[in-house]
């Protein structure tokens, strides 16, 4: 989408199942899908969808359309969440049902886990957003919906020596207990995230500095609410763009101005990111 008019151009129309994070690499769109869920009996809705199986996938295509491929076999992710980049050819996403943060090179090498955490019934162990900088990594972990047990963690990009994904020692905890954090993005020492929870603190842009080792977050600063189901973020200069799964684009000015409505699109719109030039 033009930033200036809002023209829309569709760059490929067979992403697959359920799309969600998206980042551009050298000219290249890479994106996750979280695959085909099943839908328990006698529900509607986003509540009653179960992506449990391992179907979610890593894509790429080139931008203007052509040369589609996996970067991983469909089925290595079980749902495919926010996707960031170092800017150095790795990409990181995080796994929401496959409770993990991950990484891979562009060209499908050197495919290793983070973070990994044993799934069970209380919903707090699901990975979603996902952002690096500094030789850090930055995951969230939602908790239930609309439940206020969201949490902010940090680890190293490396796994300590002798260490595993599954059990790692400098694991941080920055932030507990938020509504429902759910996209991540870093700009000049400032942690921004989306947040889907209730309100009035859920449904709404964030933002908070980056702590320092060992120290835990600051309260953070709410830029915007009343979103419907917040998502994905891409943070300009001046203004950070939001989406929702009411279809809605939103420009939030970071001057403390009154957020507008860039784009509506009437359908769910989750990742979202800023293509310069």
């Amino acid at each position: 989408m033009s930033v200036p008019d809002g023209r829309i151009t569709t760059v490929f129309d067979r992403a697959g199942a359920f799309p969600d994070g998206v980042v551009l690499l050298d000219g290249v769109v890479c994106w996750t899908t979280m695959g085909v869920p099943t839908r328990a009996a006698a529900t509607t809705g986003e509540s009653g969808l179960d992506y449990s199986r391992p179907n979610g996938g890593l894509h790429a295509v080139g931008l203007d359309g052509a040369d589609a491929r996996d970067v991983v076999p469909s089925g290595s992710i079980t749902t495919g969440k926010q996707l960031a980049s170092d800017g150095s050819g790795t990409l990181y996403w995080s796994d929401r049902e496959g409770c993990r943060v991950s990484r891979v090179h562009v060209d499908g090498s050197g495919l290793t886990d983070l973070v990994v955490n044993t799934r069970d019934s209380s919903w707090l162990r699901e990975c979603v957003g996902v952002a690096v900088d500094a030789g850090y990594l930055y995951w969230t972990q939602k908790g239930p919906a609309k439940g206020g047990r969201g949490r902010i963690f940090r680890a190293g990009l490396e796994i300590p020596a002798g260490e595993s994904a599954e059990r790692r020692s400098d694991v941080e905890l920055l932030w507990d207990g938020l509504p429902e954090p759910i996209d991540l993005e870093i700009r000049d020492g400032w942690l921004y995230w989306t947040d889907r929870g209730a309100e009035p603190d859920g449904n709404t842009l964030n933002r908070a500095p980056v702590p320092a080792p060992g120290e835990k977050g600051a309260a953070p600063q709410i830029l915007a609410g009343g979103f419907r189901e917040a998502i994905g973020l891409a943070v300009d200069d001046d203004v950070v763009y939001v989406s929702d799964l009411g279809g809605r684009i939103r420009a939030v000015p970071l001057d403390g101005g009154e957020p507008r409505m860039f784009a509506d699109l009437h359908e769910p719109v989750s990742g979202i990111a800023g293509i310069r030039g």
